[in-house]
């Protein structure tokens, strides 16, 4: 079993930064992938990144590949999205999640999901 608790959301300027952390809690394995997706209001839950635990091989959905950047901290067991040169457009409710294997960018196949922080870009 594997809990994540995410922080680091907030209120932020279009052009700021912001850094999101996703603590997990429990045994997360090499074989495992991270990922961060995204909710919108009226809106479907949408991928934002994924890394594997392992190498820290990375995956990103096209607007944000540049500005964000996806890692890990294996000894903390914590993952973390860093988000630069933010837009109005970011603004979300930001889920961490975890899945067996190897990367994939589709919300059901993650087993183990966080409860969210909020982002919002102020233009």
């Amino acid at each position: 079993q594997v809990q994540l608790v995410e922080s680091g959301g907030g209120l932020v300027q279009a052009g700021g930064s912001l850094r999101l952390s996703c603590a997990a809690s429990g045994r997360i394995f090499g074989s495992y992938t991270m990922g961060w997706f995204r909710q919108a209001p009226g809106k479907e839950r949408e991928f934002v990144a994924a890394a594997r635990w392992s190498d820290g091989s990375a995956r990103y959905l096209g607007s944000v590949e540049g500005r964000f950047t996806i890692s890990r901290d294996n000894a903390k067991n914590t993952l973390y999205l860093q988000m630069n040169n933010l837009k109005p457009e970011d603004t979300a409710v930001y889920f961490c999640a975890a899945k067996s294997g190897g990367l994939a960018t589709t919300a059901s196949e993650y087993i183990y999901w966080g409860q969210g922080t909020q982002v919002t870009v102020s233009s």
